[in-house]
């Protein structure tokens, strides 16, 4: 694997690349995580095929704090600086893989012209802009709010890793979720709250090339009938896949299963077609 960092106009971002030299595919990672957690994903037969890259956000894990708070840590920032780091390493087009804030931010690159070659989205429910798009994809409890603070107390530290990453590997993840910049998750929230970036909704319902939707059959978050509902253009596999067992973070928690739809999925980038319906049962995963 290849550490670097890669500088951008708002500062330097930390890029873990597997060995791999075929498809690009960036991994993106969610709300005060850091790239670590991707670790089952580099360590899988796979990463020796595809070039895997990994980044830690603005503000996250060993990347810089942005430079410009208020532009740099909305959904559309994060975006635009993730397809400036990809073109500082030639990549052009690569595959996505979003999970949670990742999957809002890999469907906003999309929006703002990043060719894909499809995108996996791992508790995240694409919403319309706006609080009632977010109202309907979003389960409603408190542990979203604490993604909304600055400074977290111990004990929202504690239960956001328990809630995020499930209760085995939360410890893990204490310190990436106390060095998130303070300004990042108050900034991220407003912007969402008021519609900043593209309807992510109108996105993977127009989008040609395929979206991949997984979830934890115990996912805290999104609302998992609401991503049944969405009509998407091209939905890989004509379903929603969840997989038993998992919570938020099933890559991390039940890496088997999970490898293999990804694997799949990487493996029918190419010429993939699928028929679209407007309602997609979800089909379970052992």
């Amino acid at each position: 694997m290849l550490s670097r960092k890669v500088e951008t106009a708002q500062g330097h971002v930390a890029v873990l690349e597997s060995s791999g030299d075929g498809m690009p595919v960036l991994l993106i990672h969610g709300n005060s995580s850091c790239r670590d957690v991707f670790e089952r994903q580099f360590d899988s037969d796979f990463a020796k095929v595809y070039r895997l890259v990994a980044v830690d956000l603005l503000g996250h894990g060993q990347s810089d704090n942005a430079r410009e708070a208020r532009q740099a840590y909305t959904v559309p920032g994060h975006a635009a600086v993730l397809i400036d780091v990809l073109r500082s390493l030639g990549i052009e087009r690569a595959a996505i893989l979003g999970w949670s804030l990742g999957g809002h931010i890999g469907l906003e690159m999309i929006g703002q012209g990043f060719d894909t070659a499809g995108i996996m989205i791992v508790g995240t429910p694409p919403v319309r802009r706006g609080v009632l798009g977010m109202i309907r994809g979003f389960q409603t409890q408190l542990d979203l709010l604490i993604a909304t603070r600055g400074v977290l107390r111990p004990q929202e530290i504690e239960r956001f890793a328990r809630v995020s990453v499930g209760e085995a590997f939360a410890p893990r993840f204490y310190k990436a979720i106390a060095r998130t910049d303070v300004r990042a998750r108050p900034i991220l929230a407003r912007g969402m709250m008021t519609g900043l970036g593209v309807d992510q909704r109108w996105v993977v319902e127009n989008l040609p090339t395929p979206v991949a939707v997984v979830n934890g059959s115990h996912e805290p978050f999104t609302r998992l009938d609401y991503l049944s509902s969405l009509g998407y253009q091209n939905l890989w596999g004509g379903r929603c896949h969840i997989i038993e067992g998992a919570g938020h973070a099933p890559f991390l928690e039940t890496p088997e299963p999970f490898n293999r739809l990804l694997s799949s999925f990487l493996n029918d980038m190419t010429g993939y077609h699928a028929d679209s319906t407007k309602h997609h049962p979800a089909h379970r995963v052992a």
